[in-house]
């Protein structure tokens, strides 16, 4: 059946996956909604494989040149020339969620905001603690962030698709728009005097976690209100940054 996504909406709704395995699985979950499959014209067997099982279940096909089928997934050494857009249901544009809270200032939000995390296995752990952990929404910019593709979905055991993504052009804009919609803003730092264990969390806070070898970007981190670490003992200095963000979305839902 038709996808009850608009193709102008698809990119704050849909999660891109490629490649002939994370494709047919995709069309093989009768839980998921794929909006469109996308085809190499030159794909050969893959791409026809693919393409049959779309149409089976009764998805849009679109066939493209080889090379657009490379800048839709952005991975064309291993793409094998399909690419599908899955809908991800609980996943919508950040501007729609500051849309709704605008309509309803009393309500709580505790939000996540990572920047420059470009591992898609850390990226996955995170979105999996997220999910777990019930926050109210994980902000990934499209900028400055690993792509949410297959690598990210298999390292968040599925829960990728579910999660309650929101999605922003890039980490400062988005900060920015958290800013003006009234939330604080927590950046985690290992280095910071005040630890999670002690701040005092207003009813909107945002925590912005930043990538795994340079942190926040400084254009993120200018608009961090304060900063809070995660105490540690035997000489240990970090965790790796999946690790952190585990700890800060258990100690949000530890408050409730």
């Amino acid at each position: 059946m038709p996808s009850t996504i608009e193709p102008g909406r698809r990119r704050d709704r849909c999660i891109t996956v490629y490649g002939r395995r994370a494709v047919l699985e995709a069309l093989a979950d009768d839980t998921l909604e794929v909006a469109e499959v996308i085809v190499a014209e030159s794909g050969g067997r893959v791409a026809s494989e693919a393409e049959q099982a779309a149409r089976a279940r009764g998805v849009p096909v679109r066939r493209e040149r080889a090379h657009k089928v490379s800048l839709i997934s952005g991975n064309g050494r291993q793409d094998q020339g399909v690419v599908a857009d899955v809908v991800a249901p609980a996943m919508r544009s950040l501007a729609e969620r500051l849309d709704e809270l605008a309509r309803d200032p009393g309500r709580r939000q505790r939000l996540l905001v990572v920047d420059g995390v470009t591992t898609p296995g850390n990226l996955g752990l995170i979105v999996r603690s997220a999910a777990g952990a019930g926050v109210d929404g994980l902000v990934v910019p499209h900028r400055g962030t690993a792509a949410l593709g297959p690598q990210v979905v298999k390292a968040s055991a599925g829960t990728a698709w579910r999660a309650p993504l929101l999605r922003a052009r890039d980490a400062p804009t988005a900060l920015s728009e958290l800013t003006d919609a009234g939330f604080a803003i927590l950046g985690l730092d290992a280095s910071a005097e005040r630890t999670l264990w002690d701040v005092e969390l207003p009813d909107r806070v945002a925590f912005l976690v930043g990538g795994e070898h340079d942190g926040a970007s400084s254009e993120a981190a200018a608009y961090a209100h304060g900063w809070v670490s995660v105490p540690m003992a035997g000489g240990v200095e970090s965790l790796n940054v999946a690790c952190a963000t585990t700890l800060v979305v258990f100690e949000i839902a530890r408050r409730g």
